[in-house]
């Protein structure tokens, strides 16, 4: 069977195989700075691009080029480019596509970060930006102008959950002759591929579910095509984007058992929100698993599964957000998601405390809001631990 026919999970443990000169059976941390070469003339032309070969690792390193081979072929897209972190892939593109009197539109619920740098810091680059709930479509068109260079979204949306309508996001996107990028980080490409789906661009926090630990910071970029890989490999090279071998290493070493802890922490997700839907101190719920979820069907036509992450207010607020998230035991009171352990945050006053809260409000993120990232512990002990903190309230 060749490589290239393998199903998911198989493509999972062998893509981005590189073989070195001792047959090592896992791609060796190749813990270099810079590379020698074989003669002045073979430096030449490895830096004139007619030999191959490594220069210098914030260039590329054989470690970091395995782990980009491998979620590139996973999102079956055209290449990689590896960050030191989630924000390191978004300012990459941020700089790459975004010039002096260009204009975003994005989604009005993403990672705060990627929202709080548009606004406090690209517009004395002459940026401007339109934030719009995008699972509504006629929004998107509408926000966009003759200069917008960047239909911009997550989807599941951070943290509100809304689900956005890739196919037709891109559809709108290319009609206006701008590049579609999806953050599919809340995913992994195990549950969307947005580039089978019409996107140009997509990245991951690979913090979060496909390195799986919480051992790591990093990102990736992977592109459709290679023309807009040729415009973001150089950016994040010369603002010295790179990640680390060693934590490429584990990246990849995370990625291999994507599938069985998705598996895992998805299976017992279902059975949380259905409990804390049913729950006499809670709100409401929003999981894509859940027919109550707006947007279910779409989540269900676009997304091979409802994934790991819940939003949840319970009916005394924030304060009452507070008493469970100080009385949990097992989940972990922790921003980040996507890890083997179960944390719990809370938005307003964590990753999204940067945007001002008239836009929160807007943007359904409540101060109430309490996000959760299921891990792969018994379901019926993060059930008791959640239970138990409730009954504080």
């Amino acid at each position: 069977m060749k490589k290239d026919n393998l199903r998911f999970s198989s493509k999972l443990i062998h893509a981005g195989d590189h073989k070195d000169q001792y047959g090592s059976a896992i791609v060796p941390i190749y813990q270099t700075s810079t590379f020698s070469f074989e003669s002045a003339d073979h430096g030449a032309k490895c830096f004139s691009g007619e030999a191959e070969g490594y220069i210098y690792t914030r260039i590329a390193n054989p470690t970091i080029r395995a782990l980009e081979k491998a979620v590139a072929s996973l999102e079956n897209g055209y290449d990689g480019i590896a960050t030191s972190s989630g924000m390191g892939a978004v300012s990459t593109i941020y700089m790459a596509l975004l010039s002096n009197g260009a204009h975003i539109v994005s989604h009005n619920a993403i990672y705060g970060p990627a929202r709080g740098i548009i606004e406090t810091i690209f517009p004395k680059f002459g940026i401007e930006s339109t934030y719009i709930d995008a699972s509504k479509l006629e929004n998107i068109e509408k926000a966009i102008k003759p200069n917008t260079k960047m239909l911009y979204i997550e989807t599941p949306a951070n943290p509100t959950m809304d689900i956005i309508d890739i196919k037709a996001a891109a559809e709108i996107a290319h009609k206006h002759g701008i590049p579609l990028v999806v953050d599919n980080t809340f995913c992994s490409p195990y549950l969307q591929r947005p580039l089978d789906l019409g996107a140009d661009i997509v990245l991951h926090s690979m913090t979060k579910f496909i390195n799986g630990h919480a051992d790591i910071v990093g990102g990736i970029i992977v592109t459709k095509e290679k023309d807009y890989y040729d415009k973001l490999r150089p950016v994040m090279i010369n603002l010295g984007f790179n990640i680390d071998p060693h934590q490429a290493f584990l990246a990849h070493r995370g990625l291999k058992t994507l599938a069985v802890r998705m598996d895992r922490a998805q299976e017992s997700s279902i059975i949380i929100a259905e409990y804390l839907e049913n729950h006499p101190k809670v709100s409401w719920v929003k999981y894509p698993g859940l027919k109550s979820h707006q947007n279910y069907e779409l989540g269900k036509k676009q997304m091979d599964g409802p994934g790991c992450m819940i939003s949840f207010e319970l009916k005394g607020g924030l304060d009452a957000g507070k008493i469970l998230m100080d009385n949990v035991q097992l989940a972990l009171l922790a921003v980040s998601l996507g890890g083997v352990e179960t944390l719990i945050q809370h938005p307003a006053s964590m990753t999204h405390s940067k945007i001002s809260k008239e836009h929160r409000e807007k943007a359904g993120i409540t101060d109430g809001l309490v996000r959760f990232s299921v891990g792969i512990e018994d379901v019926n002990d993060i059930m008791e631990d959640i239970e138990q903190a409730l009954q504080m309230i």
